[in-house]
């Protein structure tokens, strides 16, 4: 991957971060959305148990009415997928978005 299309991917993650804000901010989601943020602490500490993901907190983890967005870096598709799959084990989760960017 080029300079270009790393800065656009890097780009890509923090606009993603900020457009996804969870429940905790989601007025209208109150109802619909609980157990969220129980969702994204389960996920999110499935995620850093596993060291070949990274160091802890590398994959950026939301979640709105039970859908789980993924986001960060990572160096191989091997890392991206393994981060959905754990995700899609998670209970609650009725979907995953992965959004996570492999870089080299």
């Amino acid at each position: 991957m080029n300079r270009l299309q790393s800065l656009f991917a890097l780009t890509f993650v923090l606009v993603m971060t900020g457009a996804l804000p969870g429940c905790a901010t989601e007025t209208m989601c109150a109802a619909r959305c609980s157990g969220d943020a129980k969702i994204t602490t389960d996920v999110q500490a499935l995620i850093d148990q596993h060291p070949d993901l990274g160091p802890p907190n590398l994959i950026n983890v939301k979640t709105l009415d039970h859908v789980v967005y993924l986001n960060g870096l990572v160096s191989t598709g091997l890392q991206r997928e393994i981060a959905e799959s754990v995700a899609r084990e998670t209970m609650g989760v009725v979907k995953v978005e992965n959004l996570i960017a492999v870089i080299h």
